[in-house]
């Protein structure tokens, strides 16, 4: 179903059909709708899912997944839903210098109940500020999503005025905006600042603004695939593309599985593990498999739990692509019982996903303080549970892609409060080649957008990540 007042395929106007009790055709003109303008449904589509986003907290990636996103962007076909998501990223990654930009050239506020508007104006000046798209196509486009719809019909004027100035303001004013704008919510600025102190919290925040770049884990020599796809080599072997704008399954080397999609930050966990070659492995919360990868690589005998079968079945498809094997478990991790313990375990827990926020925009817009304090309850649950799936001797690694310590450090100090027999291990400085300087005085590994500084903004950076090793002595 198209947006409202813009009727589309799969209606009775379509191809002039009729209901059966409609009278004959008379000599008059038959009446047919108008085609919908090129361009339109994208605007309408992006529109109708930023609001999603910031009015519901739904998740970005699961309004625009491929096959239950949300209908009006699965009408759309590959190419504009690529638009889609382009504008709504931009949207998301600017939007305090959108927001503060619209604003100036407004008289007085936005009227409280149109949210609407203020969702078409956010993705009208996406484009006009940071996207390669004609200037006088975003604004004629913007205004015609106003007439067709019913709530904002009466504001075209509005639209077509408010982004015609915003055009006018992107030499000087976009500049001059983006200085004073961290462009994320006041809960995430603060705690970032509280944790890492301003200056640090800066340069997080900065290189939340600029599009992550592609980091793959390669199964054979990095050196070959970084010159076979014109990438570079990070300090652990992940091959980081320059620059990449296409489809992942196009690239050489996906089709044959010699390879699979992973920030170099969500690599470093596995690799904690030691030497596990022939060693019984558990990897909890599995899906979507990266990590499950990289510890059958390392030789390990693996069982990948997770508690979703959907999630379990696309971990089962991505290891087939990589002709890997591992048994699959759909299961709550409270309730595995496994028929014998394992040598070690692996848990990327469940957690509030801020150390993701440059890859995912609308992580920022979608978590709240409290969700963080109740996933820290959480993976302080899994934890306990993880410890007591070890033998004795047995190794955990603990994980998340979490920037906040209520998530990390924190939980770490509670399990070894309420566990005599869970002791950490710490991480060495030679597990982590390249980012030693990321390991704390006690052992744990944070990394944070800000770390990994390379030639450019736009290559540097990783995602932000928690890791700490446990052994259980008894």
């Amino acid at each position: 179903m198209g947006a409202q007042g813009c009727p589309e395929k799969g209606t009775m106007a379509v191809n002039g059909a009729r209901p059966r009790s409609a009278p004959a055709k008379t000599n008059r003109q038959s009446r047919t709708e108008p085609t919908p303008r090129p361009g339109l449904a994208v605007r309408q589509t992006a529109q109708r899912v930023l609001g999603a986003v910031i009015d519901t907290r739904t998740s970005l990636d699961g309004l625009t997944d491929d096959s239950h996103g949300h209908p009006q962007f699965r009408a759309l076909d590959l190419r504009d839903r690529s638009l889609v998501k382009a504008m709504l990223a931009t949207a998301l990654r600017h939007r305090m210098t959108i927001t503060k930009l619209i604003a100036e050239q407004l008289d007085r506020p936005l009227p409280g109940n149109a949210a609407s508007l203020s969702h078409l104006l956010h993705v009208a000046a996406a484009q006009i500020l940071f996207l390669d798209v004609p200037d006088h196509s975003a604004v004629d486009l913007a205004v015609e999503c106003a007439k067709t719809d019913p709530r904002n019909r009466r504001f075209a004027s509005l639209v077509n005025a408010v982004l015609r100035k915003l055009i006018g303001k992107k030499k000087d004013g976009l500049a001059a905006a983006m200085a004073v704008t961290l462009d994320a919510p006041d809960w995430l600025i603060e705690r970032l600042q509280a944790t890492y102190g301003k200056t640090r919290a800066a340069a997080i925040l900065a290189m939340h603004r600029l599009p992550a770049p592609l980091d793959l884990t390669v199964k054979s020599d990095p050196e070959d695939w970084a010159r076979l796809l014109n990438g570079i080599v990070l300090p652990n072997g992940t091959v980081r593309l320059e620059s990449f704008d296409g489809k992942v399954a196009e690239l050489a080397g996906y089709s044959q599985g010699e390879w699979w999609v992973q920030d170099v930050a969500a690599s470093l966990p596995a690799r904690l593990m030691g030497n596990i070659k022939g060693k019984r492995v558990a990897d909890l919360c599995a899906a979507p498999g990266g990590k499950t990868a990289a510890l059958i690589v390392a030789g390990a005998d693996v069982t990948a739990v997770d508690v979703s079968a959907s999630r379990l079945n696309r971990l089962e498809t991505n290891l087939a692509r990589l002709n890997l094997k591992a048994r699959t478990v759909i299961s709550n991790i409270m309730d595995y019982e496994p028929q014998d313990l394992f040598d070690a375990v692996l848990l990327d827990a469940p957690c509030s996903s801020t150390g993701t926020v440059r890859r995912h925009p609308d992580v920022a817009w979608t978590k709240t303080p409290a969700d963080i304090e109740k996933l820290a309850a959480l993976q302080l649950q899994l934890l306990r549970r993880s410890m007591s799936l070890v033998k004795p001797g047995g190794t955990v690694v603990f994980s998340n892609c979490s920037l906040d310590p209520l998530e990390g450090e924190a939980v770490v100090a509670k399990l070894l409060a309420e566990m005599p027999d869970a002791a950490v291990s710490p991480i060495l400085p030679a597990e982590a080649p390249g980012f030693a300087h990321l390991i704390s005085h006690d052992g744990l590994l944070r990394t944070t957008p800000a770390d990994l500084v390379l030639e450019r903004p736009e290559i540097s950076g990783m995602d932000g990540f928690f890791a700490a090793r446990f052994i259980r002595v008894s």
